[in-house]
């Protein structure tokens, strides 16, 4: 029987900064969030997010609850994901799906077989300027597609003193700047080409070699101040360049940083074909510049009467009215609760395939890197 999204229940696994942003997005969609669970009741409550549950089990065991969403440290991904499944919770995990490939496989079975809803959170494909560049280069607009680059760069780890969970490989896993977010960039350049990387060859750098930890707890960008300290060896990568071969014969190239200073959230690409080119900032999100030989280039500022129809079902206030990053969790789950009430998964959101996928590639990078060669990338 198909539902309404204002009649779908979901709970919300960790309250740190990612975790309040689904929370809000969830809330603007009309659903409503029943609970939330922390690293520790304390905390939880005092995020004053909603009702706090004891446990995560205490969560799983609630029965209003339809959706999931896990926002907590990597490691705990895996688990919990198997956990909502066997309890018959849709769920929405942020990425990576797993710390490995072999973990995120597993996980993908179990979703498809279920016959639940599950959804990898790339949340940025969900920029309206992004849908547009995407319709726009499945059109044919651009002509074939040769090039494809740009980066993804931030500047919250530039100092020796900044510290966060994903530093801790146990935590966050072998890899940490292209795991958290050169997994963004490569999954959003697949989405807007239609394009698969076939081959990658990295060159990864860890620019901080040793870290003062403090000893007591940090939340992801905030500034632990003047707190005791210890010296803590870093093993993960602060930077990484990465070239690309896309199936068909497409060439890439990025740049993922945590150390860019003044760059705090500065996600690009620019798609270069035969007829035209597209490019597009995550800091000035509103536009998307258009590329010509023989006529002037243009920008196209987010305009829903000027968009191609499926990018325009995306954006929801008027031209001139900015959207930005809150706004891209809010449609994500647009077309995730539209799937739960519907009762079947759909097509239109990134699954735990993406998930999946993105694993595969984070593997074959960090493969590359070792052995300082192009690596297969294999599903």
């Amino acid at each position: 029987m198909t539902r309404r999204i204002d009649e779908l229940r979901a709970g919300v696994v960790g309250t740190g900064f990612i975790g309040v942003v689904h929370v809000d997005a969830l809330r603007r969609l009309g659903v409503e969030v029943t609970g939330v669970v922390g690293s520790s009741p304390e905390r939880a409550e005092a995020k004053r997010l909603a009702p706090t549950y004891e446990s995560y089990d205490a969560l799983l065991a609630d029965e209003r609850i339809d959706v999931v969403h896990l926002t907590t440290p990597n490691h705990l991904h895996y688990p919990q994901v198997k956990a909502a499944l066997e309890a018959g919770k849709h769920v929405v995990c942020e990425k990576p799906l797993a710390l490995t490939a072999t973990e995120s496989q597993e996980l993908l079975a179990l979703a498809e077989r279920s016959g639940l809803v599950h959804c990898t959170n790339f949340n940025i494909r969900f920029y309206p300027q992004v849908q547009e560049a995407r319709a726009r280069v499945r059109s044919g607009a651009l002509g074939e597609v040769w090039n494809v680059h740009g980066g993804y760069l931030q500047d919250w780890l530039l100092f020796p003193t900044d510290w966060n969970w994903r530093l801790e490989p146990d935590q966050g896993g072998a890899l940490r700047a292209v795991a958290d977010i050169g997994s963004h960039w490569l999954d959003l350049v697949q989405f807007v080409t239609g394009l698969e990387v076939e081959q990658v060859f990295s060159d990864l750098a860890t620019t901080i070699p040793v870290r003062q930890r403090p000893t007591g707890q940090v939340e992801t960008f905030a500034d632990a101040g003047d707190v005791e300290r210890v010296d803590v060896p870093m093993s993960t990568e602060d930077l990484g360049h990465i070239l690309v071969r896309f199936r068909g014969g497409a060439r890439g190239s990025c740049v993922i940083s945590q150390v860019s200073a003044g760059r705090k959230n500065a996600v690009s690409f620019e798609v270069a074909g035969s007829q035209g080119a597209v490019a597009w900032r995550g800091e000035q999100p509103e536009e998307l510049w258009l590329g010509h030989r023989d006529e002037p280039n243009g920008t196209l500022l987010r305009n829903p009467a000027l968009m191609a129809g499926s990018s325009a079902a995306t954006t929801h206030l008027p031209a001139g009215h900015a959207e930005g990053f809150a706004d891209t969790f809010r449609e994500l789950y647009r077309a995730v609760y539209r799937a739960v009430a519907a009762g079947e998964p759909g097509d239109d959101y990134p699954t735990f395939r993406a998930g999946h996928g993105e694993n595969v590639l984070g593997e074959a990078v960090a493969l590359s890197n070792t052995e300082q060669r192009w690596v297969e990338v294999t599903a």
